[in-house]
């Protein structure tokens, strides 16, 4: 019974590692052909990857399952096109740039119309959205899928920070190096560096002092 279990534990190690394998391989060429050649890159199945020559990615990256990248050339697609052609029409020349050993634990999405870049060692935790482009809204008589969307505004997300579960990262946001933005937070507007900001909209409450090497309550 003893040589039995040890029979059997060694083949479950090895199907274990001979499936780790083969997914690892699947993973990796199901990987379309990006705007430059990233070394030791890992982008989990299933995920969705749109217009791959205009995303740069840098080397050492790591995103989980269920992750978007899409460089939007055009809007509508075919899902928001109008039956009767009643929409507008939009052209874009998109620019997605993510650094090195950037990680994102899962449901990352970066929806680029003009430009988002992503500084090196940047971690995202689950279902992160982050997109340089609005839905218009300019009448509430049309509905707003036909309208197109609004001029796209270039997000920035700074070396080394810190972006927690459920964050919403609005257009023409720029966020300092090393700073975090707690989960569930929506950011609309600038962050600077080594902060801490938390809310919706996302509001800093704290700062990193380089005097008392601590954090300290930002001021009002």
């Amino acid at each position: 019974m003893v040589i039995f279990r040890r029979i059997r534990k060694k083949l479950l190690v090895g199907l274990a590692k001979a499936f780790a394998g083969a997914q690892s391989d699947l993973e990796g060429s199901a990987l379309p052909r990006f705007g430059n050649k990233p070394t030791d890159l890992t982008i989990q199945l299933p995920h969705r990857i749109e217009n791959p020559q205009h995303i740069f990615l840098g080397n050492g990256v790591r995103l989980g399952p269920n992750c978007v990248l899409n460089a939007k050339e055009s809007y509508p697609g075919k899902w928001m096109k109008h039956p009767e052609e009643r929409h507008i029409r939009q052209e874009f020349n998109p620019l997605i740039r993510i650094g090195d050993r950037v990680t994102a634990t899962s449901g990352l999405q970066v929806i680029a119309l003009q430009e988002i870049t992503i500084e090196d060692d940047v971690m995202f935790a689950s279902n992160i959205y982050i997109s340089d482009g609005m839905h218009s809204y300019a009448s509430a008589r049309t509905p707003y899928k036909y309208q197109g969307m609004t001029k796209p505004q270039p997000i920035r997300i700074g070396l080394g920070s810190w972006i927690g579960q459920n964050v919403v990262i609005m257009p023409g946001v720029s966020i300092g190096t090393c700073t975090i933005v707690g989960a569930n937070s929506v950011v609309t507007r600038n962050l600077p560096s080594r902060a801490i900001a938390v809310g919706a909209p996302a509001r800093v409450v704290k700062l990193w002092s380089d005097e008392r090497e601590e954090w300290e309550i930002a001021q009002k």
